[in-house]
């Protein structure tokens, strides 16, 4: 059975950090590309950094360049997304996902607050 578990949430202010983790068992992770995702209040979900299965590529939405950078750790089977330079608009609840032949599969997101 597929699961991802995020975690690393919380309040922040801006112009703070924050490290996502998502921890993933039941499939092989090492041979799935990476996702976060965000979705803010009222809009729709949206890919925020993706990386590739060998983890030498990534790629990121135009409003997080720069400062967000998603890396994983095979050994851990886990995925991480380090923010930084966090901005209000950044809020949102983060979910990580990935995909294979059998379907899509999400976390239940964590929630990052960026507030003063």
């Amino acid at each position: 059975q597929v699961q991802l578990v995020e975690s690393g949430g919380g309040l922040v202010q801006p112009g703070g950090s924050l490290r996502l983790s998502c921890t993933a068992s039941g499939f092989a992770f090492s041979s799935h590309a990476m996702n976060w995702y965000r979705q803010a209040p009222g809009k729709e979900r949206g890919v925020v950094a993706t990386i590739s299965t060998t983890g030498g590529s990534t790629n990121y939405a135009d409003p997080v360049k720069g400062r967000f950078t998603i890396s994983s750790d095979n050994q851990k089977n886990t995925v991480y997304l380090q923010m930084n330079s966090l901005k209000p608009e950044d809020t949102a609840v983060y979910y990580c996902k990935t995909n294979d032949a059998d379907g899509t599969y999400w976390g239940q997101g964590t929630q990052v607050t960026v507030s003063s």
